[in-house]
């Protein structure tokens, strides 16, 4: 079954092996992807899907130097570049698309204010072009300021697809800004956006209905990641996740989305199924945070039923060829985790296909 295609939006896909979204940090100071990115997102084209690491869609909304963008003319170039080797080699790729919240800095943002659902920072620090410096306050986006937000998203996606990107991904998880809001650790606000499960949901489902409004619902797709905990999007009341995410996915399941994809390790959870059947629709499951995915456990999340198509980081990292390799029982190459954030080929591109 993992091996077999399926039909996800418009797209005919080869087999049910999605690559994560991963951050590489290879497309400098400028946010524009080079050859480097071209040639690493092309060698990994046999995944049933790609989706990009996360581009930003505003200045403000840069998380890490390195990141690549969906803002500039070069930015889209670059991506464009990117799209169509990934094409040539037969592949399909979704860009997704991810406002960093407060999990950024203005020495990251160029000089852009920080911005979130509650001025409540972080406890720690990120990486800047500066050096490490501790999460800022950030400034608490009013109910005049959202509609901006959400036309960050629209013309960001349609960037993204006039970049050649068969669809988007909006990131509403581990902890940034579309995250945020529904986290009521960094949501407390006191307008229909805050308190209840249902004011969080509401700014997630507005800039969703608004880039399927734009670009169409068989082209998006959106990521969610219950109960992580990471980045101070803590959420710790099973009851209040529970209703949180069903309001969220009842109000999805109506718009007809490419997919729904959910990061979380307990994929036969009663939380994860429940959410599968809100959705109805093509379902894609990544457990592979805290742990790396095995072959046996993708194969078993998809046989059993628990998902239609898996997502897998740091195999796909390792491995540019995945897909022949799980599929025929080959040796596995292991990941570096010390390239994984860094600059250059070394851990990047130079992975080695199997060789018989």
């Amino acid at each position: 079954m993992l091996f077999s295609p399926m039909t996800l939006g418009e797209l005919e896909l080869p087999n049910r092996l999605v690559m994560a979204p991963l951050t590489r940090v290879r497309s400098g100071k400028e946010g524009v992807p080079g050859p480097l990115v071209v040639e690493h997102y092309r060698q990994r084209a046999s995944l049933g899907l790609i989706v990009s690491e996360g581009t930003y869609p505003s200045r403000a909304g840069r998380g890490f130097p390195g990141q690549p963008g969906l803002v500039t003319e070069a930015q889209l170039e670059g991506w464009a570049k990117v799209t169509s080797a990934v094409h040539a080699e037969g592949g399909r790729i979704f860009a997704q698309v991810m406002h960093a919240g407060r999990v950024t800095h203005a020495d990251t943002t160029g000089g852009h204010q920080v911005v979130a659902p509650s001025a409540i920072a972080i406890d720690g620090e990120t990486r800047t072009y500066e050096g490490k410096q501790a999460f800022p306050v950030p400034h608490a986006l009013t109910t005049d300021e959202l509609p901006g937000i959400v036309q960050e998203f629209v013309t960001a996606s349609r960037n993204a697809i006039g970049a050649g990107f068969d669809g988007v991904e909006l990131h509403s998880a581990n902890g940034y800004l579309l995250h945020e809001f529904l986290a009521p650790s960094a949501n407390q606000r006191d307008d229909i956006y805050g308190g209840s499960p249902e004011n969080r949901a509401r700014f997630v489902i507005e800039v969703t209905r608004a880039v399927v409004d734009a670009i169409g619902a068989d082209r998006v797709g959106i990521r969610i990641s219950p109960e992580h905990n990471v980045q101070g999007a803590l959420e710790l009341d099973a009851a209040d996740v529970r209703e949180t995410y069903g309001i969220l996915v009842d109000a999805l399941a109506p718009l007809k989305l490419a997919y729904l994809s959910v990061l979380h390790k307990e994929p036969t959870s009663e939380l994860v199924q429940d959410l599968r059947t809100r959705f109805g629709g093509t379902f894609l499951l990544n457990t592979g945070f805290g742990v790396i995915t095995t072959r046996e456990e993708a194969t078993a999340i998809v046989a059993d039923g628990h998902a239609d198509a898996v997502v897998v980081g740091r195999p796909a990292i390792a491995n540019p060829d995945l897909v022949r390799r799980w599929r025929e029982g080959l040796p596995v190459n292991e990941p570096d985790q010390s390239t994984f954030y860094t600059e250059g080929a070394k851990g990047y591109t130079d992975y080695p296909a199997y060789q018989n």
